[in-house]
């Protein structure tokens, strides 16, 4: 959905034409942490440290060459890439106290059809419920949080997993929370039912409009500063 809001050409690079893509360094980062505290809140509250986590860094990291042997060639300094990793783990146990909580799910799908045509689905960081059943939403973010006027942009993706909860379950949750480790910094929202309608109603449109494109074989260039990060210019017409 962002790649087809951000420029519809690059949606039918990745989801239709699927080219492949070599692997991104920030990702790479971003999945490391996150199946660091992924595996964190498997163990009993008091060992839920920052300790712990350093020491799970070495294993999961093994396991990510081994899924990606080509990461090896592009993490050259293994040392600076195991202290930026530190880094970000510092930051966290900065915003959060993993010893003073449990946490229900890590990595729960949601899905659904939201409507005849339209599959919905995702992968949420990190969901709890409260004894009291109060729900937070919960996303791990390894960059930097956004500027002023952009956090509703940044929020657009938990509320699609708040609608999608809400749906199937039927509890409106009560706390989303974006976690931006690489600046300490907390974007959270309390979601109500008109924002959930009306996230839907855009999501609806959204994948008309996708249907609309696959059905005229119509996928407009949109030139942005995107372009500058985008692994397919060197193929993109609006580049040649």
């Amino acid at each position: 959905m962002n790649d087809f809001t951000n420029c519809p050409q690059l949606y039918k690079y990745r989801a239709i034409d699927q080219l492949p893509e070599p692997p991104s360094i920030d990702a790479e980062r971003g999945k490391l942490i996150h199946a660091v505290l992924e595996d964190l809140f498997e163990l009993p509250a008091q060992s839920r440290t920052f300790e712990s986590a350093i020491e799970l860094l070495p294993q999961k990291w093994s396991a990510q060459l081994e899924r990606t042997p080509e990461l090896a060639a592009l993490v050259l300094d293994e040392k600076e890439w195991f202290d930026r990793a530190q880094s970000l783990l510092t930051n966290y146990f900065s915003l959060e106290k993993p010893s003073t909580f449990e946490s229900t799910y890590r990595e729960i799908h949601l899905e659904r059809d939201i409507s005849d045509e339209i599959y919905l689905h995702g992968y949420v960081d990190r969901l709890d419920i409260a004894p009291t059943g109060e729900v937070r939403i919960v996303d791990y973010k390894t960059g930097k949080s956004p500027k002023p006027g952009w956090e509703e942009k940044a929020l657009f993706q938990l509320r699609v997993y708040a609608l999608l909860y809400w749906q199937n379950e039927g509890v409106l949750p009560r706390l989303l929370q974006l976690i931006y480790l690489g600046d300490s910094k907390i974007v959270k929202s309390e979601p109500n039912e008109a924002q959930l309608k009306s996230t839907e109603k855009i999501l609806k449109n959204i994948g008309a409009e996708i249907l609309t494109a696959i059905e005229q074989n119509d996928f407009p260039t949109k030139k942005s500063r995107l372009c500058d990060w985008c692994f397919f210019k060197a193929i993109c017409p609006a580049h040649n």
